[in-house]
C-alpha cells in the first residue's frame, strides 16, 4: 500500500508528489496526460523566465521521479474505501493508498462518482470544484484535493503552491506532527 496516491501530474499534483516523495512517503502519481498546462506558455512563474507548458510538466515529472515517486500513465475510473485507505482503479491497474490527493484540474467526474462533495467553480471555464476545508480535506477523511479542482486560481504558480500546501498537510497528518522541508545551500 502506498502512503499517498495523487491523481494528476500537472503543477498541483506534481508539486504534491515532489513534497511527499522527498519526505520519504511511498508515493504514486496516476496521470492521464490531459493537463491544460500542456497548452500553456508560462512567463509569470516565479524563478522561471519563461517555459512552455509541456516543458514545465516534463520537468515536474522528472523532479518527482528523482525522489522515488512512481508515475503511471492511466485514467482513473474509480475511488473506493478499503481497510486502511483507498483503492484507486484505473484503465492500467488498481492501486491502494492510505491517502489520496485529487489534483485533476478541470475534471470532477471521478471525484463526484466517489461521493466527494462538489460546488460550482469559481474560475472562468471551471464548472465544478470539490468542496474542501482550509487544509485541502474533502468530505471523505483521507481524500484531499489540490489545485484548480480545489477552487484555486488556474495559474500554474498558484496550483503548484496549493499542491505543495496540501502535501505538507498530508505529510503532517501521516507523521503526527507539523512537517517542514527546508534545504540549505551546500
Amino acid at each position: 500500500m502506498f502512503d499517498v496516491l495523487i491523481i494528476g501530474a500537472g503543477p498541483a499534483g506534481a508539486s504534491a508528489a515532489l513534497f511527499t516523495a522527498k519526505a520519504g512517503k511511498k508515493t504514486i502519481v496516476i496521470d492521464n496526460d490531459k493537463t491544460v498546462t500542456k497548452r500553456a506558455w508560462v512567463e509569470n512563474h516565479y524563478g522561471v523566465m519563461e517555459i512552455s507548458g509541456p516543458d514545465l510538466v516534463e520537468i515536474g515529472k522528472q523532479q518527482v521521479s528523482k525522489f522515488g515517486a512512481e508515475i503511471v500513465q492511466a485514467t482513473v475510473t474509480n475511488i473506493s474505501k478499503v481497510d486502511g485507505g483507498f483503492k484507486v482503479e484505473s484503465d492500467n491497474g488498481e492501486y491502494e493508498a492510505k491517502h489520496v490527493i485529487v489534483a485533476t484540474g478541470f475534471f470532477a467526474d471521478v471525484a463526484e462518482a466517489a461521493g466527494l462533495t462538489t460546488k460550482p467553480g469559481t474560475e472562468p471555464r471551471v464548472k465544478t470544484i470539490l468542496d474542501v476545508d482550509s487544509n485541502g480535506k474533502t468530505n471523505i477523511g483521507g481524500i484531499w484535493a489540490a489545485g484548480t479542482i480545489a477552487g484555486v486560481s488556474v495559474h500554474t504558480i498558484v496550483t503548484a503552491g496549493d499542491g505543495a500546501r496540501v502535501a505538507i498537510n498530508v505529510i503532517s497528518e501521516l507523521n503526527g506532527e507539523r512537517y517542514v522541508d527546508h534545504d540549505v545551500l551546500k
